[in-house]
């Protein structure tokens, strides 16, 4: 049986491959069988001539019997199949330009979509690499009501993790992590990397095994302290040790910890990769406690993530529920240690078992519903190019409208001239789409910058999936350029085509590229229209007042590692190093401070007279900093005073508010003069001094936060001695001056502490990113869009022109002048777009409303936006018009009657 399938796939094989050998053979079978018979009628007595012949009639018709022969061989499809591929191939070789422009057209759609989707599958949908099992694994999300307001957080305390971990059954695993920027190494190696605190359990999570050495243990990870050891990524091995095998053993300063090396990590594994891919892993409970003795007995600091593992037969929402259980008591129990949490039955606490993956958390970020959105943009060029392509495909179709009459008239069937035109379609696609995976190659890299600056880079070459989402868009890609040319194939009287000829276009113009063009105008404009909003967003957002000024500011930090001064030696390195500062090249101010805005802040209890619960009037960060603080910062003082250097840490306490924080607690009277307390109620009186301008420190959507101020010297007698922050203001660009300035500052640093310099940029770019992602690529891909859009106007109305000859022959014959011709023309082509236009701004005005949440200070209706659209695109229309025009006002009358 095998052997019999065997030979008969040899056989078709060969009747493909070796197809003329075979007619060879084919022709010598019949040959002879028709002389057998033919020698047959020669013995009755026939001549040769007459017996051939006899021999003939009686052996049938010669083609007919090849062809039932050719049937028998079951190759015919793949054979017809190759000649429409070889056809393709032929007549696309003769018209290179044309080939060419749609390779480009569809290999930038296909190009922008497969990057697009390298981005979206890594921040949706692609679990981390190595995980086991990533159906059944989640991250742990908190939720609950404070003030009507419906707070979600990933971050929870050790204590929680404790808590949920000790009073849960439905999982059969849990984890803790944080990736957290350490230093690691020692003296000039030091550098401030990604580094993982880890429970012992993580690594459980994946399929993952060492390289070398081993992970740590349970009892390397056990309370309260840990044990100090390390785990490096590989790609931190091979890069900072050449992958020498003997680093087993050897120490590596890991934050204030020296730590032992005991293992590196495989390949391609990062853990969970939020924000960073981590260099290096520690133990979680090591990490804990040079942050806190206490790190897991308080519910102090909200610094961990948790992820969990359903067992077998447990549902999603029963393990929510489970995990909300453990919750509301982990909630009481903190209760019990903080009188100023709200009771349950007020917060409504409450946990979820929700997708690892950030963006697809409970509460989507800005960036990922920025980048959902232009995923469909992508979607939409894709679209754009298609049908500019089909424009194309439909339009060279047309011209060869009397060659496919004659091939119908010759007897070829209606359903091989449209295979044919599919092959074609087919051959341009798979082109594009080779031409869009190295787009992606090339531009995949810049996309995963901009959109998840923290992702490691991933080839596309290598990718897998990319590549088979690329397979899957050109096909669909095949299939919508090539189904309209297809479908218009061999339509209208073929006598009539036949006859006409040439002059047959003059009386055929395609209301399907007109219907093609239009589509591509409307979407156009829908994208336009996006691109304009994201501009007008990001516009807004950058000349928002933050409260303070951001290109001038350095943020300096000082990190002291295993180094612990004496107060006395601390309080002298604090003014040595704002000394050094303010007598550092290009500096103009330094102030000492304690918040960092978006990056650290501080709240403590707050009690006024008069008032019952200050907290229940909302949220009030605190800030501190030295004499020159707002001179500093930018921040304006609008009544009252800043500090003073007699605000000393033995003066009176004194603060300065903002306005907003004083219109909340002392709404219509002045602040100034004001008493209230910190920390307790038995505390001394801070009196208000000074009323600030409202700064933005935590959201740029959100409205100003209150805050209060602090001179630093009575803020230090409630924190004691710690490493010092600084704010530097410079004469320029704060980037220009942030290596020199680190440079005179770690001079002054003891032991292995270390200053790190960042510009004030660095730090609120980040809150930016969703409307500068949306507007860059929002641009682009509607520059891209309005590109293909006017070139596909160019064709048609081009097309339109030659197929006119006549036509405006004879009005230029008839005494119609160059303006005339000129204005019919452009006209056409500025009717055409104004269609667009219409249509283009109804489905714009529609999208509005699921796009207003991501605007800034914008309304999604902006007539700006919509009139500079319909501006630029009829504007565009009427320069891709004039080409043709100008040429049709060169027809020669003469010579285009003759042509009739």
């Amino acid at each position: 049986m095998l052997s019999e399938i065997w030979s008969d796939f040899r056989y078709r094989l060969r009747a493909l491959v070796r197809r003329d050998r075979l007619e060879l053979e084919l022709d010598e079978e019949v040959r002879f069988h028709i002389e057998r018979e033919a020698e047959k009628y020669e013995r009755d007595g026939m001549t040769r001539v007459d017996a051939l012949r006899r021999a003939r009639l009686a052996f049938g018709g010669v083609d007919r019997a090849k062809e039932e022969t050719r049937d028998a061989r079951g190759v015919v499809l793949v054979e017809t199949m190759l000649q429409d591929l070889r056809y393709a191939l032929r007549g696309l070789r003769l018209k290179p330009g044309f080939t060419a422009a749609v390779v480009v057209t569809l290999g930038l759609g296909i190009g922008a979509n497969a990057a697009m989707f390298g981005v979206v599958d890594r921040l949706l949908f692609r679990p981390p690499s190595f995980m086991a099992d990533p159906a059944t694994v989640h991250r742990v999300y908190l939720a609950w009501t404070e003030r009507g307001e419906a707070i979600h957080t990933e971050h929870l305390q050790y204590t929680t993790y404790l808590d949920l971990s000790r009073w849960t059954s439905s999982f059969s695993a849990m984890a803790g992590f944080s990736n957290r920027e350490l230093a690691v190494g020692d003296g000039d190696h030091a550098r401030e990397i990604k580094v993982g605190a880890v429970s012992a359990s993580f690594f459980d999570f994946f399929h993952a095994r060492p390289a070398l050495g081993r992970f740590f243990s349970e009892a390397e990870d056990a309370l309260p302290a840990g044990s100090p050891v390390s785990v490096l990524s590989h790609a931190y091995w091979q890069t900072r040790y050449g992958g020498r095998l003997d680093v087993l053993g050897t120490r590596l300063q890991v934050g204030k910890t020296p730590t032992t090396i005991i293992g590196v990590a495989p390949p391609g594994f990062v853990g969970i990769n939020d924000d960073g891919p981590p260099l290096v892993f520690i133990p979680i409970t090591n990490y804990g406690t040079t942050i806190s003795k206490d790190y897991y007995r308080n519910y102090g600091w909200d610094w961990m993530h948790m992820l969990v593992r359903r067992k077998p037969g447990v549902s999603t929402a029963a393990a929510s529920v489970d995990l909300s259980s453990a919750f509301l008591r982990s909630w009481n129990t903190r209760k019990g240690m903080e009188r100023s949490l709200p009771p349950a039955d007020v917060a409504r606490p409450h946990a979820v078992a929700a997708a690892v993956p950030l963006a697809r958390g409970p509460e989507a970020s800005r960036d990922a519903k920025v980048v959902t959105w232009i995923s469909a943009v992508a979607l939409v060029v894709m679209l754009i190019a298609c049908a500019n392509v089909a424009n194309l495909l439909l339009a060279r179709a047309l011209r060869r409208r009397r060659e496919i009459a004659m091939r119908l008239a010759l007897g070829i069937s209606r359903g091989r001239l449209v295979r044919q035109l599919l092959t074609e379609s087919c051959v341009l696609a798979v082109l594009g789409g080779a031409a869009g995976l190295a787009v992606a190659q090339w531009g995949g890299g810049a996309l995963r910058a901009l959109l998840i600056t923290n992702e490691d880079a991933v080839s596309v070459a290598s990718d897998g999936r990319t590549i088979a989402f690329a397979v899957v868009a050109t096909l669909a890609a095949a299939v919508l350029t090539g189904l309209v040319p297809a479908l218009h194939t061999g339509r209208g009287d073929l006598a009539t085509t036949l006859k006409a000829g040439g002059r047959d276009g003059a009386h055929h113009r395609s209301t399907a590229r007109t219907a093609l063009l239009v589509f591509q105008g409307s979407l156009s404009v829908v994208l336009l229209v996006g691109a304009g909003l994201f501009v007008r967003s990001m516009q807004n957002v950058r000349a928002l007042r933050l409260g303070y000024d951001v290109e001038p500011i350095l943020y300096v930090a000082a990190h002291g590692r295993s180094v612990k001064p004496a107060p006395a030696e601390m309080a002298a390195l604090k003014e040595r190093m704002l000394d050094e500062a303010r007598s550092s090249p290009g500096v103009v101010r330094a102030t000492r401070t304690q918040m960092v805005p978006f990056w650290s802040g501080e709240r403590r209890l707050l009690f006024v007279p008069g008032i019952d619960s200050v907290r229940r009037l909302g949220h009030f960060d605190l800030a501190a900093g030295s004499p020159d603080y707002f001179a500093t910062m930018g921040t304006r003082i609008l009544r009252g005073r800043g500090f003073t250097r007699d605000d000393g840490a033995s003066a009176p306490r004194v603060a300065v508010v903002s306005e907003a924080m004083a219109g909340i607690i002392w709404p219509g009277r002045d602040a100034i003069g004001q008493c209230m307390r910190i920390n307790a109620d038995t505390m001394p009186c801070t009196t208000i001094v000074g009323i600030a301008e409202n700064i933005r420190s935590r959201s740029i959507t959100d409205a100003p936060e209150s805050h209060y101020y602090l001179p630093i010297a009575q803020y230090d007698q409630h924190v004691g001695s710690s490493f010092p922050w600084l704010f530097v203001r410079v004469d320029g660009r704060a980037a220009d001056y942030a290596e020199s300035t680190r440079q005179r500052l770690q001079r002054l640093m003891p032991g292995d502490a270390y200053v790190t310099v960042d510009p004030m940029r660095t730090i609120v770019d980040p809150t930016q990113r969703a409307w500068r992602t949306g507007a860059t690529m929002f641009v682009a891909f509607g520059g891209l869009a309005l590109a293909l859009a006017a070139i596909g106007l160019y064709s048609v109305i081009a097309y339109d022109v030659a197929q006119r000859t006549r036509e405006l022959g004879v009005r230029i014959a008839l005494g119609a002048q160059a303006r005339d011709v000129t204005r019919l023309i452009v006209g056409q082509g500025i009717g055409l777009a104004a269609l667009g236009v219409v249509i283009g701004g109804t489905l714009a005005l529609a999208a509005g409303r699921w796009v207003a949440p991501l605007l800034f200070a914008v309304s999604p209706r902006d007539p700006v936006v919509f009139g500079g659209v319909v501006a630029v695109l009829l504007g565009v229309a009427a320069v891709a018009s004039v080409i043709p025009a100008l040429r049709a006002t060169r027809v020669d009358p003469t010579e285009a009657l003759r042509s009739d």
